[in-house]
């Protein structure tokens, strides 16, 4: 069995526990709007197992993609993100074409790796300005 990096891994747990937690908010807000049902749920599994998935695969391929020579880095990643482009769009095609997922739970969860990492950048950002002993500005 290969094994994988073990930043790699980390970085896709943190992404994986902000997808559930996001996943969690929007069934509550889908609840508390009285719009749930087992498609909310469905749907939702089906894009965000999917997001976790992508998030991995670009973690995979950036870190075979510094083996590589300069020149070939560049189309390995382009490569990488076609296939991991088109895997988002046919399982979102599949979400939104059968009436078994919820089209908002379907489109919503893609968008949570995103969050994630932009909490993340946040996030580390603010503890380095802390740990080098720096203030932080008022905004």
């Amino acid at each position: 069995m290969k094994k994988f990096d073990p930043t790699v891994i980390a970085e896709t747990r943190y992404i994986a526990a902000f997808v559930a937690v996001l996943s969690l908010l929007m069934e509550g807000v889908f609840l508390v709007l009285g719009k749930w049902d087992y498609t909310v749920l469905l749907g939702n599994l089906l894009t965000g197992s999917v997001s976790i998935l992508n998030f991995f695969l670009l973690g995979v391929t950036v870190t075979k993609a510094m083996t590589k020579d300069e020149k070939d880095m560049g189309s390995f990643m382009k490569l990488s993100k076609t296939y991991r482009s088109l895997m988002i769009l046919a399982v979102a095609g599949i979400g939104l074409g059968f009436k078994c997922f919820n089209d908002v739970a379907v489109i919503l969860p893609l968008f949570f790796p995103q969050v994630g990492i932009y909490a993340r950048g946040l996030k580390l950002r603010n503890s380095n300005v802390v740990s080098e002993g720096g203030e932080q500005d008022a905004v």
